[in-house]
């Protein structure tokens, strides 16, 4: 028995765009989605940062789009969810500029942006549009480049940065952003290991591991009629167990909204003090 409840957000990903009305209905099917969802109390709604469709949900021409503007859309129609992607690849955007592009958000949307971020690693999206794709040991460079920038803007430093890829001269950043600091992990038989290994880098770099949000990514798919919410809520509980804050992920047949709903009103309560 645990010492004390954890409260378990919910999270929406919304990771593909062919809904069944087709693009000339999108912008309004997919609000309907944002309003559902916040509505429903989701604590998160995410979208992933790709350019292309990726291979796990369809072929690269399958309906995709560009995740900040999408994000934009989605807070000008909530008013409670946690916006953000899962993940914005760091050499999609130059750091400065993704720096303002999340502050914007995060000013316009009343403190509801969340930067979520990694290396990156698809190579044909990036090779077809132009982008830059260096090896994996440079992404992960420039995702810790990445990183200092934005934090540094966040609180405010102007003064120049220089790093091995990016040198800033006056890194301004007004209005300011909130931020806080989180770890997003897949589920897997190796998910505890994985905390270890969060644990193990925050004790290396003197950090305090409880202070870190944890959520892990999960299928939502609550039936026709509800009918496997029991199974979802027990799953979440584990989740809750191993000490994760929330889990966010996507909601089958989400733009039929009545998903949204059964989560809302029976898995969202069952799993608010696990």
């Amino acid at each position: 028995m645990r010492a004390e409840a954890i409260t378990v957000q919910i999270g929406v990903q919304i990771p593909d765009y062919t809904f069944p009305n087709g693009p000339a209905r999108l912008g309004a099917d997919l609000a309907a989605v944002g309003r559902a969802a916040d509505e429903a109390g989701f604590g998160f709604i995410a979208v992933m940062d790709h350019f292309f469709q990726i291979p796990v949900i369809g072929p690269p021409d399958r309906e995709m789009l560009e995740a900040y503007s999408t994000l934009a859309y989605l807070a000008g129609v909530t008013s409670r969810a946690k916006l953000l992607t899962l993940v914005t690849g760091t050499v999609y955007r130059h750091p400065g500029i993704l720096a303002k592009i999340v502050t914007t958000l995060d000013v316009l949307s009343g403190g509801r942006a969340w930067l979520g971020i990694g290396a990156a690693w698809n190579e044909e999206e990036s090779r077809g549009l132009g982008i830059p794709f260096p090896p994996v040991a440079e992404r992960f460079e420039r995702l810790e480049e990445t990183l200092q920038i934005c934090l540094q803007m966040w609180r405010g430093d102007q003064t120049p940065y220089q790093g091995k890829h990016y040198q800033l001269e006056r890194p301004l950043n007004s209005p300011q952003a909130r931020y806080a600091q989180a770890c997003n992990l897949f589920p897997g038989p190796d998910l505890a290991r994985k905390l270890d290994v969060l644990r193990a880098h925050c004790d290396a770099e003197g950090r305090d591991y409880d202070e870190i949000t944890k959520t892990c990514y999960f299928i939502f798919d609550p039936g026709d009629k509800g009918e496997k919410t029991g199974e979802m809520v027990d799953q979440l509980a584990g989740l809750a167990e191993m000490g994760f804050h929330a889990a966010i992920g996507a909601v089958a047949n989400v733009w039929e909204v009545t998903p949204l709903e059964i989560i809302g009103s029976q898995v969202i309560p069952a799993v608010a003090n696990l």
